[in-house]
């Protein structure tokens, strides 16, 4: 796990304090260095996984006086090199919870919600993959279907609404959900357009094999949502997992469409509802993800309203699911 660096300034009698209250934390290096006006800058390095309990102490004793900032840093090297714990170490603080194996929750949120911003780079990746897939998918081309899914910027969005319903935060899951309808009705928009113009062959393979569900698209859907929060909380880069995300995203609603700008009404609900169950599957797993990693909200009443938000949200994502596949057996029956 990667170290961080927190910073922040205090008054010199609040450093003593804090000084005592980490000694129930494992930190790599503390240091306080004297400024004027009986201020100390408090330097705090340790693994990134420990740094949520830091955090949050930092947070509950000190953010609240006018002034006070916390600032983490990524660490990219230290030298000497941070010695790693030996095998058996002695018995922790009864105050110290087991890390979780994961980055802090406020690193987290910021890297996803700057992945989720609706801004005109995100609405241009958007135009760009539909029209990249759009192309691949009229000339039964994988390679090119698998550059447009490189290109398409859909990890963000549907992670930052699993964040969103995981910790009950109603601003972020507002931005997260525009975000999301804003992209998916480019695509959809933009994807009929070219089908209208294009002359869509609808038994063309790549094409066919994403005009309806099959038990393997349920599992992939699932899979990516669940690595896509894991790339998320462990702080590797999410590039790669971004393209298995858009694998379950993008071709189908590309190819629904293309297919109903072709006049291929019937079809095209076929890859419509393998587009709906595919992101009900992300979002499920990301959620599912996000609380086997223990993410919580830091205060009580934000953990009590988060709770009842996830229970609501892993509800509802699993009745609309459960609901799509039985309408799909049904209509397969007839």
């Amino acid at each position: 796990m990667a170290l961080r660096l927190i910073e922040l300034v205090l008054q010199e009698k609040d450093g003593a304090e804090l000084r005592e209250l980490l000694k129930e934390h494992t930190v790599l290096e503390h240091r306080q260095l004297r400024l004027p006006d009986g201020e100390v800058l408090v330097r705090i390095l340790l693994d990134a996984e420990r740094n949520e309990a830091v955090l949050d102490l930092l947070e509950e004793r000190y953010t609240g006086e006018a002034g006070n900032r916390v600032v983490v840093l990524p660490v990219e090297a230290t030298l000497p090199r941070a010695e790693p714990e030996p095998a058996s170490v002695p018995e922790q603080p009864p105050s110290e919870e087991k890390p979780p194996g994961r980055i802090g929750r406020e690193e987290l949120y910021e890297d996803i919600k700057d992945a989720a911003q609706c801004s005109r780079v995100y609405l241009a990746m958007v135009v760009l993959s539909t029209i990249v897939a759009a192309i691949g998918l009229y000339y039964n081309s994988v390679a090119i279907i698998i550059g447009a899914m490189v290109i398409a910027p859909l990890l963000g969005p549907n992670m930052a609404l699993a964040l969103a319903t995981t910790l009950g935060d109603l601003s972020l899951l507002r931005h997260a959900a525009l975000t999301a309808l804003a992209g998916i009705a480019t695509t959809m928009v933009l994807a009929v357009i070219i089908g209208v113009l294009l002359q869509v062959d609808p038994a063309a393979p790549e094409m066919a094999s994403r005009n309806g569900v099959g038990l393997g698209d349920l599992a992939v859907a699932l899979a990516s949502g669940a690595a896509g929060a894991l790339a998320f909380t462990t702080g590797v880069s999410a590039t790669l997992i971004g393209v298995m995300v858009a694998v379950a995203l993008l071709p189908p609603l590309v190819a629904f469409g293309l297919l109903l700008g072709g006049g291929h009404a019937a079809l095209a609900m076929g890859a419509l509802s393998l587009f709906l169950m595919n992101l009900i599957c992300v979002n499920l797993a990301g959620v599912t993800t996000f609380l086997i990693q223990g993410l919580r909200p830091a205060t009580w009443w934000e953990k009590d309203r988060a709770g009842k938000a996830t229970r609501t949200a892993i509800v509802l994502w699993t009745v609309l699911l459960a609901g799509l596949i039985g309408m799909i057996l049904l209509l397969r029956r007839d």
